[in-house]
């Protein structure tokens, strides 16, 4: 097998063409920056692929009413735990400006006639920061960015796969690509740059059940391999999604109260599992109403609406059984009990008018295109089951940044879902804001930098180490000898993280996959069969997925030894208590007693450490003082 090797310079180059991406490479480029955009494919990825319900983009409140400052927002990002301040701060005062920008790319947020950009309140949100241009928000964002950047006559370069970071002496000096233009003689390039941008989304490829297009796979490990640190790789977002297709049941499809049916696998034997929980179908009517509006999983809502996951979790992966919303049948076959629901529920649907008949009617009253997207995807609710499973939704964690969305890789930057700037919780809709931001935040660092050192050159000797670096990185593939393929212990591994290190979390088996997974990764070629032209392209990918399920697995057995149970999972316990006497002994747990989350864990290669979160800055406001110290920033005098 031998490969072309090609090598081209550019100061600066994004990888990804999400939200996040074209927000960047196009950032750079109206700072006069030398930009290129690196992609697989510009049609993949979560930004363009995914939505909701109601899709959320989180900002600053802008109507009338709605009490709000940066430092308030700033303080309840902060309060989600496990936060740094200095970022918490940045997302709230350039959310506003990342907002209003997106508007001028032609994103239809809407407004009232007056033009107040009103809000509604989401989760973890406590005002009404929120809105929404609809079930495809981010793929508006993305589409709209990817116009402008196109005006902007930006260099798109695809299909390229980054198979591994070129540092040297702590300093990005390029990125090596798998050139896929002919699957079958594939060649590779090195791009040498001074600045680097990751914007690969969530590393979504690690887990089976996931919400996350198929597309989204991520590319966390080889940051992670180069030396890049992890920041709360422990802190998911897992809920109940459909499988085909992959979307969130959220919002109006739990608020019209389907029936949860489960099948063997061949299909027969149904039941409503549900209800051999409830005794009482008013509460089991009222938990699965709250899922709309608490539909993340959450472990302190665990004995509230939060059961409902963890049953579907037990039936799906205990039980070994398939998981349904039936839409066509009201739950037992039973009128609903409307005055004996929780007020929140009653008054909803006797609002919306959505009362009686069954959940597809009621669904058609309260948002009828959450139909059409279905039937869009071959799936008519009116008469079809709807297949589900609990899913990896959103890495909360990521890839350890500062304040201005850079990593401890000089020149390394975080955009996007792939930095971790979030914690324990988050608002709904937080993170495209912060793609958003961390465009500007890293553009405003790259931009200062590049005025302040001016011409930028690699010293040949650099380059040929890393020309030696390439050759001995590529040759894996050549020499691998395994007996698997590369996409079967894909599928093998993925399948073992949903179950051993998803939802629920038990340390023994998480250690025993860590285990395996770290011998896979020692002997990479004496494991993974030898791969065609055509397979190199997983063969690489297996390697970063399983580099980045090493250090996700060790952030959260090092957490399963110090902490307990938070945000959206459930670490077993056997001292623990239970949700609810019927769960099985493997679903004792105990809640974190809070101390954890004013630290932040990082995590670098197979060590982790503990750190208090930075707070947020204390700023002098007085505006002769702050205007002196930004025209020093900016070099104005």
């Amino acid at each position: 097998m031998s490969v072309n090797i090609t090598e081209h310079r550019y100061r600066t180059i994004v990888v990804g063409s999400g939200a996040a991406g074209y927000a960047s490479a196009i950032r750079l480029a109206e700072a006069g920056i030398e930009t290129v955009l690196v992609t697989e494919n510009v049609n993949a990825g979560t930004s363009r692929n995914t939505g909701s319900d109601k899709q959320t983009y989180y900002k600053l409140s802008l109507a009338s009413g709605d009490s709000d400052s940066v430092l308030q927002m700033a303080q309840d990002l902060f309060s989600c735990g496990a936060v740094d301040g200095d970022t918490a701060l940045c997302e709230a005062a350039l959310s506003a400006r990342g907002f209003f920008y997106l508007l001028e790319m032609g994103v239809p947020f809407p407004s009232t006639a007056y033009g107040e950009y009103m809000g509604y309140k989401t989760d973890h949100d406590c005002g009404r920061r929120a809105t929404s241009a609809g079930p495809y928000t981010s793929k508006l964002m993305t589409q709209c960015l990817e116009h402008r950047a196109y005006e902007l006559g930006i260099p798109v370069f695809a299909p390229l796969q980054v198979i591994r970071l070129l540092v040297q002496h702590g300093q990005i000096c390029g990125i090596l690509c798998l050139d896929r233009n002919d699957p079958k003689n594939p060649d590779a390039r090195i791009l040498l740059c001074e600045s680097l941008i990751l914007a690969t989304g969530g590393p979504a490829g690690i887990y089976r059940d996931s919400v996350y297009p198929p597309s989204q796979l991520g590319g966390s490990g080889m940051a992670l391999e180069a030396g890049i640190h992890g920041k709360n790789l422990t802190e998911w977002q897992f809920g109940m999604a459909s499988l085909k297709p992959r979307w969130n049941v959220s919002g109006s499809y739990m608020q019209v109260l389907p029936r949860f049916v489960s099948t063997d696998m061949n299909g027969e034997n149904p039941r409503e599992f549900l209800a051999e929980f409830f005794s009482d179908s008013p509460e089991m009517l009222s938990r699965i109403f709250l899922k709309g509006y608490q539909w993340p999983f959450d472990i302190q809502k665990a004995e509230g609406s939060s059961l409902i996951d963890l049953l579907v979790y037990r039936e799906r992966v205990m039980r070994n059984r398939r998981v349904f919303l039936d839409f066509t049948r009201n739950p037992l076959d039973q009128a609903i009990p409307l005055e004996q629901l929780i007020p929140e529920a009653k008054a909803y649907l006797s609002i919306a008018g959505a009362v009686g008949g069954t959940p597809i009617e009621r669904l058609r009253i309260l948002n009828e295109p959450a139909i059409r997207f279905f039937q869009d995807h071959g799936v008519d609710l009116a008469k079809d089951w709807l297949e589900i499973a609990v899913c990896a939704q959103h890495c909360n964690g990521g890839l350890a940044a500062d304040a201005n969305w850079e990593t401890n890789i000089r020149g390394v930057f975080a955009v996007g879902e792939v930095c971790g700037s979030h914690g324990v919780t988050r608002p709904g809709g937080s993170a495209l804001n912060a793609g958003q931001v961390g465009a500007i935040r890293a553009t405003d660092c790259i931009r200062r930098r590049i005025r302040e050192q001016g011409d930028w050159d690699v010293p040949e000797a650099e380059i040929n180490e890393l020309r030696e670096e390439v050759m001995t990185f590529l040759l894996k593939a050549r020499d691998a000898h395994g007996n698997q393929g590369a996409a079967e212990l894909f599928k093998q591994f993925a399948g073992q993280m949903s179950d051993d290190a998803g939802l629920l979390r038990n340390p023994e088996r998480m250690h025993r996959l860590l285990e395996n997974v770290c011998v896979v990764l020692a002997d990479f070629t004496g494991s993974v069969a030898k791969p065609k032209a055509e397979e190199l392209s997983v063969f690489y990918r297996l390697r970063d997925m399983l580099m980045t399920q090493r250090s996700v697995l060790v952030a959260m057995c090092d957490y399963a030894e110090k902490g307990g149970s938070r945000g959206s999972a459930l670490y077993t316990c056997p001292e623990g208590t239970r949700a609810d006497a019927a769960l099985p002994e493997e679903m004792r747990y105990r809640l974190d007693n809070g101390y954890l989350n004013g630290k932040i864990q990082e995590t670098e290669q197979m060590e982790c450490l503990w750190r208090d979160v930075r707070p947020i800055p204390e700023c002098d406001y007085f505006f002769e003082n702050q205007w002196r110290e930004y025209r020093k920033r900016e070099k104005l005098e």
